[in-house]
């Protein structure tokens, strides 16, 4: 796919050096390879960018799970229960 956007942006900056202005060049280069190729590749990258969220997702609940385990080995080594013990007072 690299090599496709090299030949695109080549493609592309010849078509700009040839336009009657700078800024008409500037104009072209810009509308016809940075803002397609940059939509391109954010598209392109989607289902990678989804895989990495997923990994960090299941990361971060496998450490919160790991982090529960401890806690709750930490308090039965303790011998003390999970919630305090609260009386209740009657008047």
């Amino acid at each position: 796919m690299y090599i496709v956007a090299i030949a695109w942006i080549y493609v592309v900056f010849m078509m700009s050096i040839t336009e009657s202005s700078v800024t008409a060049g500037i104009m072209t280069f810009l509308m016809y390879c940075v803002l397609p190729l940059a939509i391109i590749f954010y598209l392109a990258r989607s289902p990678q960018r989804k895989k990495q969220r997923k990994a960090e997702m299941q990361a971060r609940y496998a450490a919160a799970q790991h982090e529960a385990t401890q806690n709750d080995a930490a308090t039965a080594l303790a011998g003390a229960s999970p919630e305090p013990d609260v009386e209740i007072k009657k008047d």
